[in-house]
This record gives C-alpha cells, structure tokens and sequence, in this order.
C-alpha cells in the first residue's frame, strides 16, 4: 500500500508540474505584411503613356483646362483617380483613362507626380486679385463663407490626405471646379459644394486668379 501511495504521490506531483494547455498562450500571429511602397519607376512609366499628354510630361500642364499635378499629395491623386473609376467624380475622359488602372497603378501614378516640383503661376487681373485675397484669407462672414486658407492653408500647400495643393493652378481650371461644384456637376466633395454654393461667378473668378498666384 505504501508503494502504491508514493506512485500515487510521484504521479500528482508530475502532474503539477506540467504546464496547463488552458494557461498556454497561443502562438503569436504572423505580423501583417508592410504596405508596399510605391514603385515610382512604374509610376512614371504610366504617367508618360497615359498622363502626360494632359497634365504635362513632369506634371506642370501647359494647359490652362487641365490641372496641374505636380507636387500634389499622392494620397489625394490616388483618391481622384478611385473616384473617377467608380463614377463618383464624373468626367467622360478620366473615367476612360481610370478604368483601367489598379490600385497600384494609381499608387504609383500619384507618388510619381507628388514628387515632380511645381512650377509657379500667376494672377492677372489686380482688381480681382485683391478681391479673392480678402475671401482667402478672411472668406465671406455676411454669408457664413468660410476663408479658403483654413482648409487649404494660407500659402495653398494644402494638409495631406485631406485637402489638395492648389497653388500655382491654373485659374481656368480652378474656376472650372468651383462651378461645377456650385452647379451641383462635380460631387465629391460636400464641403466645397457647400462653399461654392455661396460664391457668385466674379468671387469664383476672383478666388481662382488669386489661388493662380499664390506660392
């Protein structure tokens, strides 16, 4: 019996000592792969077959209807790009241009163009300019416009990922998207509709000469 016991004994005792499954973390899951980088080289390769003859061949369109996209934030390209595919932005020529492109491609289209540098515009026209200065800087308070600066800050740069660069753009094209979005044309965004809403054509024409010159 006492030879019995101590087994017994040994038995419980190496039972205790073994780790319980319960108690046993589980294995660490595999860490998420990085997201890759953009390839610029693809990037490039793409913008010339596809882009360039628009927007420029270093993204600074010599055209006054197209925009410039040199120097953009990659993630706000990227974002107009997806949103011309899927039809939330409408325009015949970039849908037929995105439908095409993956996810990737757009990626890489953006981060090419975002490192391009810009080149600066200019104002024409100074009594105008002076107008769309004071609604840049100040907006509208009699009809609760807000001032353009607080969004796309004082010198146009922009905040990345939120709002885009728009100094030195080309006044046609600026002014061509504040119509569209007062006219209800252009829908992706809701605060600019409700902006644009407010301007009347010279304030449009006003903001977007000024904007034309800022550095």
């Amino acid at each position: 019996m006492k030879l019995h016991a101590s087994l017994l004994v040994a038995a419980l005792l190496a039972a205790s000592a073994m780790p319980s499954l319960a108690n046993t973390p589980a294995p660490a899951a595999p860490a998420k792969a990085a997201a890759a980088k953009p390839d610029l080289a693809a990037g490039e390769a793409r913008f010339a077959a596809m882009c360039a003859a628009c927007h420029g061949a270093d993204g600074n369109s010599g055209t006054p209807a197209y925009p410039k996209l040199a120097g953009q934030h990659p993630e706000y390209l990227a974002k107009q790009l997806q949103e011309f595919k899927s039809g939330k932005r409408a325009n015949p020529v970039m849908q037929g241009m995105a439908a095409g492109l993956s996810d990737a491609d757009m990626k890489n289209i953006a981060a090419w163009a975002a490192s391009q540098k810009p080149k600066a515009g200019f104002a024409k026209d100074k009594e105008l300019v002076s107008l769309g200065e004071r609604i840049w800087r100040g907006g509208v308070a009699d009809r609760n416009i807000a001032a353009c600066a607080g969004c796309h800050s004082p010198n146009g740069a922009g905040i990345p990922a939120q709002y885009p660069r728009i100094a030195g753009q080309h006044a046609d094209y600026t002014l061509s998207q504040l119509t569209g979005f007062r006219e209800g044309v252009r829908k992706n965004s809701i605060q600019m509709t409700q902006v644009a809403a407010k301007l009347n054509d010279r304030e449009i024409r006003a903001v977007a000469d000024y904007v034309a010159g800022l550095r």
